[in-house]
This record gives C-alpha cells, sequence and structure tokens, in this order.
C-alpha cells in the first residue's frame, strides 16, 4: 500500500513540474522574439538617422553654396553687409507747412474780384517736405525738396515793385522744387553742388533776412529785387574756402528755368563772403556780382533785343551783442535794359535800377522769451532812369517798412503777428495810385 502511494506521489510530482516547465519555455521563446523585433527596430532607427544625418549634411552643403553665390552677388553690385542700417544712416527727413492772412486797406491792382482802394483780406499756405542723405564715408550729400501751395494772397491785388509775401505759392501740385548732389573735396576745402538748385540759397544770402517762412515776408527784404534770380533750376555750383575767413562761390544756371538751350539763357553769379569776428562777435560780408544772358531788349533802341542784363549787390550781417543782429543789402542793375517777360498790370514792361535795405533781429532773452525774435526793416528800390524816360514817367522811389514779431509757442509752432507799411507803390506811375499801402497780418509756421 505504501508502495503504490509512494509511485501516485511521484507520478502527481512529474506533472506538476512537467505542467510548469512548459510555459517558461514558452516565455523564454516569445521573449528572444521580441528582442529580435527590437534589435531589427533599432537597426531599422539607426539607418533612418544615419540616413537624416546625411541628409542634414547635404543640405548645409547646399546652403552654403547659396549663400557663397549670394555673397559674390553682393560683391558685384558693390552692396555692404547691413543695407537697411546703412540707408537710415545719416538720413533726414522733416516737413513744415506756413498759413500766412494778410489784410490790405488800399487795393491798387483792379481786377474782376477786387476794385481799387478797396479793402481786402485774404490768405494762402504753403508745405514743404525735404529728405537730406549724408554719406559721411565719402564726404557726400543728397537733397530732395518737395513743395506745393494754395493761395496767392495779396500779391495780385497790389501792384508793387516788391511785393508782400514771399511765401505766396498758388501752385497745388507737389512739384520737385530742389534735387541735388553735393560732393566735398579736398579736405571738405571745396564743395560742388549740382541738380536742381535754388540759387538764392547760396548767393546774396543773410542770417536774418533770407526765409519767407521765419524771417522777413516782404520780397525786398528776402532777397535784393534788382538781382535777376531764375526760379529753381538746373545749375551747378562750386565753393572754395581756402581759410575760415574767407569763401568763394561761383554758380551758373539755365536762366529760363526750361532746361531747353541751356548755353544760350545762362545765368552766372559769383560771391566772396568774408566771416568776421569782431570782438567774439560774428558776422558776414559778401559781395556779388552776377550776369544774366537771357535775351532783354534795349529801352531807348527798340532794335536791339538780345542785349544782357548784369549788375552787383551786397548782403551783410553782423551781431552786435548776444541777442541783436544787424543787417544790411544794396543792389545794382543795368539801367538800360529790360526783360520783356517782367510786366506790371496791364502788361506795362518796367525796371528797377537799385534798392537797398537795412534793419536788425533782437532775441527775446531780455524780457524772459529767449526763443522769441522781434525784427524791424526799411528800404527802398528804385526803378530805371531809362525806364523813366521811356514813359516819361517821375517814379519815385518805393518805399518798404516791415515789422514782425515771431512767438514760440513749442518747438513745432510760431505765431508771427507782421505789418507792412509800402509808400510810393509803384513809384506813384499807376492812375490813381497815389496813397501808401498798410497790410498786416498774421504768420503760422508748423513744423513736423
Amino acid at each position: 500500500m505504501r508502495i503504490i502511494v509512494f509511485l501516485i506521489g511521484i507520478c502527481f510530482f512529474a506533472n506538476v513540474c512537467f505542467a510548469e516547465e512548459v510555459p517558461i519555455k514558452e516565455e523564454i521563446a516569445q521573449l528572444k522574439a521580441r528582442l529580435v523585433a527590437l534589435e531589427m527596430k533599432l537597426a531599422t532607427q539607426e539607418k533612418c538617422m544615419d540616413e537624416q544625418k546625411q541628409c542634414i549634411l547635404d543640405q548645409n552643403k547646399k546652403i552654403s553654396e547659396y549663400e557663397s553665390k549670394l555673397s559674390k552677388i553682393d560683391i558685384n553690385l558693390h552692396r555692404e553687409t547691413g543695407l537697411p542700417e546703412q540707408i537710415i544712416k545719416g538720413l533726414e527727413i522733416s516737413a513744415g507747412a506756413t498759413m500766412v492772412v494778410q489784410g490790405t486797406n488800399n487795393v491798387n491792382n483792379a481786377s474782376d474780384t477786387a476794385a481799387m482802394k478797396d479793402s481786402r483780406t485774404d490768405g494762402s499756405y504753403s508745405t514743404d517736405i525735404t529728405i537730406g542723405k549724408e554719406f559721411e564715408e565719402i564726404s557726400g550729400r543728397a537733397f530732395l525738396h518737395l513743395e506745393n501751395g494754395q493761395g496767392a494772397g495779396l500779391e495780385d491785388n497790389l501792384t508793387l515793385y516788391s511785393n508782400v509775401n514771399r511765401d505766396a505759392d498758388d501752385d497745388v501740385n507737389v512739384r520737385v522744387t530742389e534735387a541735388w548732389y553735393e560732393q566735398a573735396l579736398f579736405n571738405d576745402r571745396t564743395v560742388i553742388t549740382f541738380g536742381k538748385l535754388d540759387p538764392t540759397v547760396y548767393f546774396d544770402d543773410n542770417a536774418v533776412a533770407n526765409d519767407e517762412t521765419t524771417q522777413f515776408l516782404g520780397r525786398i527784404f528776402r532777397n535784393s529785387p534788382v538781382i535777376e534770380f531764375p526760379d529753381n533750376t538746373m545749375g551747378i555750383r562750386l565753393a572754395y574756402m581756402p581759410k575760415e575767413w574767407i569763401e568763394f562761390n561761383y554758380g551758373v544756371f539755365d536762366g529760363n528755368n526750361d532746361w531747353e538751350k541751356i548755353t544760350d539763357n545762362l545765368v552766372n553769379m559769383g560771391q566772396v563772403t568774408l566771416k568776421a569776428n569782431f570782438f567774439n562777435l560774428p558776422g558776414n560780408y559778401r559781395i556779388l556780382v552776377w550776369d544774366n544772358n537771357v535775351y532783354h531788349a534795349k529801352w531807348l533802341d527798340d532794335t536791339k533785343t538780345k542785349e544782357n542784363a548784369y549788375g552787383f549787390g551786397l548782403s551783410f550781417d553782423q551781431k552786435a551783442n548776444d541777442v541783436i543782429t544787424l543787417f544790411t543789402r544794396y543792389g545794382w542793375q543795368n539801367p538800360e535794359v529790360y526783360n520783356p517777360e517782367v510786366t506790371a498790370t496791364g502788361d506795362l514792361n518796367y525796371s528797377l535800377e537799385q534798392s537797398w535795405s537795412a534793419g536788425f533781429q533782437v532775441e527775446g532773452k531780455p524780457w524772459g522769451r529767449e526763443n522769441d525774435v522781434f525784427a524791424f526793416a526799411v528800404g527802398q528800390i528804385f526803378s530805371s532812369d531809362d525806364y523813366k524816360k521811356y514813359y516819361d514817367y517821375s517814379a519815385k522811389p518805393e518805399g518798404h517798412l516791415e515789422a514782425y514779431y515771431k512767438i514760440y509757442v513749442n518747438k513745432h509752432l510760431s505765431l508771427s503777428p507782421d505789418f507792412q507799411y509800402i509808400w510810393n507803390p509803384f513809384g506813384k506811375d499807376m492812375v490813381d495810385d497815389t496813397n501808401g499801402v498798410f497790410v498786416g497780418g498774421m504768420r503760422t509756421q508748423v513744423d513736423f
């Protein structure tokens, strides 16, 4: 019986052991299969990674090739690195608007809208945009001036040798009034400027009487009325400063401002400027000569219609102390000829012979307004003796007086009450034109 029980126990134990051995073998087989699969996946991933690395290397090589080609293109086009920064560097943009309202007690130019001796108030505005670019590495500069405006102001209602609103610009079209390039040479001792130029910037200039937007409005005090400046036109200007105290300027301009047959209509101008420093007070003393070969006619000889005009001028400004600046101008031109394109009311030809003006500017520091300015000027214009003989006129000297006070409101806005008085308007040669003309107004200047 014990033997039987022993055999039964052995059989049971064997069955149990065999039953456990089978699952373990299966698990080991499954684990081996998974290990093989993982090794295959790993091998595949390593292969993909190698391929991706090679792809990246190929792409980097192509990028390097493209960068090399672009660099060669930049060199061929003379480009520099950081081009946007280079464009902005040295760039200056400014804008301004000038609005003028003026009234008079004596209209002396009859028209469809105004009667002789009437009172009248008119306005005008002008806008200016300037863009400048300095090229410091080559000592060069480019400049562009855009301008437009509306309203003739009182200028079309008054007949004068020199009118009362130099800023009036009755042209709503935006146009290029200046476009030039300037190059300094020989350690900045010589400067050449060419393009579309404003001759009054370089000749007959003045520190306190040369800007109608911030200084005197009357034309006689902006520039000498006996100098035949061409309008902004094609030209070239050469300046030479051998010493700090002296400067030579010479300019040649298209006299007709039509860019046609330029050599037939040249205006030549030369100016010497002496820069003084009396008692540490700066001053400028300018001597100007000019010649205009646009066709002029001779007053007392109708057969001569291709004459030249010529003349000279002086323009001085001198600091009297730290707040007062004095100025004076004088001009003379050939009295024997006239420009047929310059006419007064009724297509009347006339010509001027000489003019003078003088005045002063006082800065507002003594009364606690250091940015304000008060200025006063007086002057006279004399018509040509040959013109008077031709028409048998007496033609008295036309006199001008102007005073303004510029109120500095802030760095963007200034207001300037302006008063002018003209006696002997147009030499009293116009019909019924015997009374003086009083003009009062306000100028507003806005700077952006």
